[in-house]
């Protein structure tokens, strides 16, 4: 079961990388450009997923809006990763100690503000935009990233090798480079992960009240938000952009779960 779990999850991910590769080269029409009269159409031969109320193709739309889905998920794990996984080592090798209080005070303060709140301000301050809703979820999910970082240090801390390691007369910095940030390292991929599938939600929620990616460039979001006025006539236009986020959550938490289970496996072995 976990096999499976773990290739259905790698397997869903694929396709989605996938698709955002083709898209930069290919896609079957211009997913920006509008053709009035085939507007609202059904999907048929010409068009696999029909048309919206522009007569932009569906299908195009879909793969042209993995792109914007997968870059906001990188860049706010990258945002999160590059600032929360240091400043929960230094937490971590610091306990007990002011610098932990101080670090640790502050995740509590940043994570008491939501990224849908923090898209709202950072919209009322530059604008809705991409790249305003992926700073928001970034900087939302360091907490997440200092909390998992700070906890594996803690653990490697009391193990003998450190001990050995300050014996040899290495500084902090040795430490948490050769030893610390090894051994975390696959707590950090999990995490990773499963806040790479809560930015997609955060985005397409974003883009879905207007505070993301603006038109007509094709987000997923979005592309919910314009068909719910067509829900009683022309249903399947939401069918396929929440589809499309629905298997790539579902994908990317699938995967985190299963690495967890093969990074540290004494966690599955509690369930």
């Amino acid at each position: 079961m976990k096999k499976f779990q773990l290739y259905l999850g790698a397997g869903l991910v694929v396709i989605v990388v996938l698709t955002a590769l083709i898209s930069l080269a290919w896609t079957p029409y211009d997913p920006i450009q509008a053709f009035p009269h085939s507007a609202l159409e059904g999907p048929s031969w010409q068009h696999l997923m029909g048309t919206d109320r522009y007569g932009r193709d569906i299908l195009s739309r879909i793969m042209a809006g993995s792109q914007i889905t997968l870059f906001v998920g990188l860049v706010a794990v990258a945002i999160g990763m590059l600032v929360g996984v240091p400043l929960g080592i230094v937490a971590g090798m610091n306990r007990g100690g002011i610098i932990e209080q101080l670090i640790v005070r502050g995740a509590d303060i940043v994570l008491a503000f939501p990224a849908l709140l923090m898209a709202i301000i950072a919209g009322a301050m530059v604008g809705a935009s991409t790249g305003s809703a992926m700073v928001a979820i970034g900087i939302a999910s360091i907490p997440a990233f200092i909390r998992v970082s700070r906890a594996g240090t803690l653990r490697v801390v009391t193990a003998p090798f450190m001990e050995a390691a300050t014996l040899a007369g290495q500084g902090g910095l040795s430490k948490a480079v050769r030893h610390v940030l090894p051994n975390i390292a696959g707590l950090v991929i999990v995490q990773a992960s499963i806040v790479f599938a809560l930015a997609i939600l955060a985005e397409a929620a974003l883009s879905f009240l207007g505070l993301g990616t603006p038109p007509p460039d094709p987000s997923w979001g979005r592309m919910l938000q314009s068909a719910q006025s067509f829900l009683s006539t022309q249903p399947l236009l939401i069918v396929w952009p929440g589809l499309a986020i629905a298997l790539t959550v579902l994908g990317f938490n699938l995967l985190g779960d299963s690495l967890r289970d093969i990074l540290d496996p004494t966690t599955g072995a509690h369930r």
